[in-house]
């Protein structure tokens, strides 16, 4: 028997309450670190995907076709969308144990807090959200650096009016505080990036 367990199991002889209690402590101690972590890790990984996203919008604005900005934009959104599923991970394996149950669960209690309505349908919104993110990062990648600018407009522009809506709802409807200042602020540089993308796009197409 090695000299560490020999200890701890007469630890545990002597004083079998006190032994019960350390260890009790300690697995809390350990749970508690480890969800400081995981919250950590939740919460950055979303602001992280924002700001990339962000950033890529504003360099999208200012590219005005040059295929090296385009590609720096492509690696921007390709970041938050990495994000966002490392988002998604985080939250399932630290707060919901791998529940869709538990996070529809706390989808609708949120929902509830802030619209009076106990529903939890947000969470497929999400869902929808990271799917159809990586299926646009994947089809860039795939399509050629220069293949964005050529997608129908439509199409460009409802995606993007759904992820800066989302984004909103994220950083503005769902948040108090600093953090809602921080998501206003966010979401109007978004709405002027998208407006300029816009008129640089109208101004092409009249000349």
């Amino acid at each position: 028997m090695q000299w560490s367990k020999w200890l701890t199991w007469k630890a545990g002889r002597r004083h079998p309450n006190r032994y019960h209690r350390d260890n009790s402590l300690h697995s809390f101690q350990c749970d508690d670190r480890k969800m400081n972590s995981g919250d950590i890790l939740t919460r950055s990984t979303v602001w992280i995907s924002i700001v990339a996203y962000a950033a890529g919008c504003v360099v999208f604005a200012i590219a005005r076709g040059r295929a090296d900005l385009d590609r720096w934009v492509r690696g921007a959104w390709t970041t938050g969308c990495a994000a966002l599923l490392a988002h998604f991970i985080s939250a399932f394996h630290f707060f919901h144990a791998w529940s869709h149950a538990s996070a529809y669960s706390d989808t609708a209690r949120q929902t509830a807090a802030v619209f009076g309505i106990n529903w939890g349908g947000g969470l497929f919104i999400n869902y929808a959200v990271a799917s159809l993110w990586l299926a646009d990062v994947t089809w860039w990648w795939f399509a050629g650096v220069n293949s964005y600018r050529r997608r129908p407009w439509l199409l460009t522009l409802l995606w993007h009016s759904f992820l800066i809506f989302i984004i909103f709802n994220a950083t503005v409807v769902f948040k108090d505080g600093p953090t809602r200042w921080i998501g206003l602020l966010l979401c109007l540089i978004l709405c002027l990036s998208w407006l300029a993308i816009s008129r640089a796009r109208s101004l092409s197409i009249a000349q």
